[in-house]
């Protein structure tokens, strides 16, 4: 049971220290929808997200006025369009015209983003993935709230390097096609490793094939709650340090519980997840950057910063699977660069380096997210830099993924304005040197031989 002192501890986090529930997530099979005639399809696509999803926004409204609990987002994601198009597109037009109809269809509900504009081909690619890939600048500049990924990798299969080259070149293509918005598309596209199917948090969201016909999985957030316990036990131990953040992350899951379970019994759907990850916001005081700097780092890059995103990602998972008996998605401690005004700062201070935070990926949650690069960046030097976050994500058995943005006639030290959660970046220096051989090599890099296991 949930006592009286747990409803005021709970109130206090939520109104100062902007504790939420980043967003309900409505995940939807597309695969009954499937004809090889593309009005069949569009026509079928368009009527199961609007009547699975009509009650989807009012039903979060009513949770957040019942509890009390800020609910950020309520979003949909769909079974990977590649897998749903594949009889009925013919080419990358084809996809974008599914893209328009997932747009209309996530309007209609009125829902803030609509993820599973995807493909997996972390071993190969189908002719349907191809013109998928190749359709995604015109589908991310022709919708708004649609969100595209791509997995290219994985620990059991290895990396996909001609993906891993198409996607380079598809990056430039929608920073270009997106330009008048200062690249804006490239902030809806996430190119994965190892991606979860039961991930609620955009813009990599994709309902997976393994999960059932619909299902509510729920993102939880909290840094400004875990940076304002850190902040009592100034100069304590590590083993301190460390109880005071997996409690912390126990009773923000708790939140995300309650919230999950509501709108699965309201809506009569199926509860999937709670994904417990650290999820940043431009506003002030909701940054994973300041945790690190409450924990006695000058800035997030400073010497000791991996060491210490370990300890608090690994804190958060340990706190957070004991509020819930089904946590999944990402779960951990984000990064992402322009949604974090902590990480933003740390980048101007001349602290944090496109390296840095490499290293940094090796053990949080996701990988490279929301990093802007100058707009002249090479296809070939942002498919390297895709190419080493796989290769993390591949050998350490964990889930990686690029965001990046090379924000078209921006240069390193200058600035994009995205707005909203996505909020502002700097544009980060990226090392000059050529990697163009190595990959245009064609075929996969195999897997790590600890992989082998049956």
């Amino acid at each position: 049971m949930i006592n009286i002192h747990e409803v005021s501890e709970t109130n206090k986090m939520i109104e100062k220290e902007n504790l939420d529930v980043r967003t309900i997530t409505l995940g939807i099979s597309l695969l009954d929808c499937i004809s090889d005639d593309p009005d069949t399809l569009k026509a079928r696509i368009y009527d199961k997200i609007t009547k699975s999803a009509e009650r989807l926004v009012p039903v979060g409204k009513e949770i957040e006025n019942d509890f009390g609990i800020p609910i950020v987002n309520k979003r949909i994601s769909v079974t990977p369009i590649s897998l749903v198009g594949a009889s009925a597109c013919r080419g990358p037009e084809d996809f974008a015209g599914l893209a328009r109809t997932l747009d209309e269809a996530a309007k209609a509900v009125g829902v803030n983003f609509i993820g599973g504009f995807s493909a997996l081909v972390s071993k190969g690619m189908t002719p349907s993935d191809v013109n998928l890939i190749n359709s995604i600048p015109s589908a991310l500049s022709e919708t708004d709230v649609v969100c595209s990924s791509v997995n290219v990798g994985s620990s059991k299969t290895g990396i996909d390097m001609d993906a891993v080259r198409l996607m380079g070149s598809i990056i430039k293509k929608t920073a270009q096609a997106t330009q008048d918005r200062q690249s804006l598309g490239c902030a809806k596209l996430v190119v994965f490793c190892n991606a979860p199917d039961d991930n609620p948090f955009m813009a990599g969201a994709f309902h997976g094939v393994t999960e059932g016909d619909m299902v509510i999985n729920v993102g939880v957030s909290g840094p400004g709650v875990v940076k304002t316990a850190i902040s009592r036990i100034h100069g304590e131990s590590f083993e301190t340090l460390c109880e005071t953040i997996k409690k912390t992350a126990f009773k923000v899951t708790r939140v995300g519980q309650l919230v999950a379970k509501e709108a699965s019994r309201r809506l009569g759907i199926p509860f999937g997840i709670v994904d417990l990850s650290l999820a940043p916001t431009p506003a002030i005081g909701d940054s994973v950057a300041d945790i690190l700097t409450e924990m006695g780092l000058q800035y997030a890059g400073a010497p000791g910063t991996t060491a210490a995103l370990a300890l608090l990602n690994d804190q958060v998972k340990k706190g957070g699977v004991m509020a819930s008996s089904y946590v999944g998605g990402l779960s951990g401690a984000f990064i992402p660069v322009s949604e974090d005004q902590g990480m933003v700062d740390s980048v101007n201070a001349g602290c944090l380096t496109l390296e840095k935070l490499e290293a940094m990926t090796c053990v949080c949650s996701v990988g490279l997210d929301m990093i802007a690069v100058p707009g002249d960046t090479s296809e070939y030097t942002i498919s390297g830099i895709i190419a080493d976050e796989m290769a993390i994500g591949m050998v350490n058995q964990k889930t990686t993924a690029v965001r990046i943005i090379p924000a078209y006639g921006r240069k390193a030290g200058d600035s994009v304005e995205f707005g909203g959660l996505l909020g502002h970046a700097p544009v980060i220096r990226v090392n000059p040197f050529s990697c163009e051989e190595f990959i245009k090599r064609e075929g996969r890099i195999p897997a790590p031989i600890h992989s082998f296991k049956n």
